[in-house]
């Protein structure tokens, strides 16, 4: 038997930290996939659906703005593969980015790439993998869509290392997160008018409240790690900056519908998005890394409930 603290074998079985318990990228995956799983965050689906939902809302939005009575089932298939592929292909090259600092902090050191479970060529080939995965599905959509998605890349690249010189990461991952808003429109119009501008700003502060709440996990072996996070800026001020980001997150909605032309359903949504909102922060404990996760999973419904007043204003 080799020496355990020689051994230099990569940890196939090894889990993720907060990884959803008992995923089925765990449980039906054979052992030598599941790195690579984890590398694209297969096991924490909450990713993609934050990637997915402005998307979500632009398509239907601009679905009822065009007097549809449903939107196209076609396009919220193809973001939902580009969600995943996408979010997996910025997560490895996040990893490939922090490896280093990932390794400093507890919550990450579990990771593919900092615990050795694949080495830095396998995670670049991953990556390359994903990358023409999302290219295909990209090229699905028309040539306005297109050059937008492309376009996105810059946000794709420049986010990792913002962590380095800003307090406000949060406001980069907001930018590159809430694309699809812009991107979702265009599939559906072949333009980008005010209201997906709209959407855009109102998914950007809602970033900023979810990966807030999620960044103060990491207080501490941030401060150790010598990176920067909103939840180190805001500190104590926490639940009040989160109130605001949220209160702008539901105006900027709700210009989004006034502009497209939305009824009162959507707007009844809304208040019910609202009121997920303010659920959030009377439960929000920024000292209580469960509670925190928890929170921002939880964020997902917040996302579902824009999505259906939306369409549920459509069919109305």
């Amino acid at each position: 038997m080799s020496d355990p603290h020689t051994d230099t074998s990569p940890p196939a079985a090894a889990g993720v930290a907060d990884a959803v318990s008992g995923h089925w990228a765990e449980r039906i995956l054979p052992a030598p996939l599941r790195p690579y799983a984890r590398l694209a965050r297969l096991e924490r689906p909450i990713g993609w659906w934050l990637l997915l939902l402005p998307g979500w809302w632009a398509i239907a939005l601009a679905a009822l703005a065009s007097g549809h009575r449903w939107p196209d089932w076609r396009l919220l298939a193809l973001f939902w593969a580009g969600a995943v592929v996408m979010r997996g292909a910025g997560c490895v090259y996040n990893d490939i980015v922090d490896r280093d600092i990932d390794a400093k902090v507890a919550r990450t050191r579990s990771r593919p790439l900092p615990s050795g479970q694949v080495t830095l060529k396998q995670a670049v080939a991953f990556l390359v993998a994903l990358g023409l995965a999302g290219l295909i599905v990209l090229l699905q959509l028309n040539r306005t869509a297109i050059w937008l998605g492309v376009a996105s890349l810059g946000l794709v690249l420049i986010y990792p290392h913002m962590k380095r010189f800003t307090y406000w990461p949060q406001a980069f991952l907001g930018l590159a997160f809430n694309w699809g808003a812009i991107l979702g429109w265009a599939a559906v119009r072949g333009t980008v008018e005010p209201p997906a501008l709209a959407l855009y700003a109102a998914g950007i502060f809602w970033t900023l409240a979810y990966d807030t709440i999620y960044a103060h996990q990491d207080r501490e072996d941030d401060l150790l790690a010598g990176v920067k996070s909103t939840a180190l800026k805001l500190g104590r001020d926490t639940p009040r900056w989160l109130a605001g980001f949220f209160a702008a997150s539901i105006a900027c909605l709700a210009l989004a519908g006034w502009l497209a032309g939305a009824g009162a359903v959507f707007y009844l949504g809304l208040a019910a998005a609202a009121a997920h909102a303010i659920w959030q922060l009377r439960r929000l404990d920024i000292d209580d890394a469960g509670i925190c996760l928890k929170l921002f999973r939880a964020n997902r419904a917040y996302g579902l409930i824009v999505f259906a007043a939306i369409v549920l204003d459509m069919l109305v």
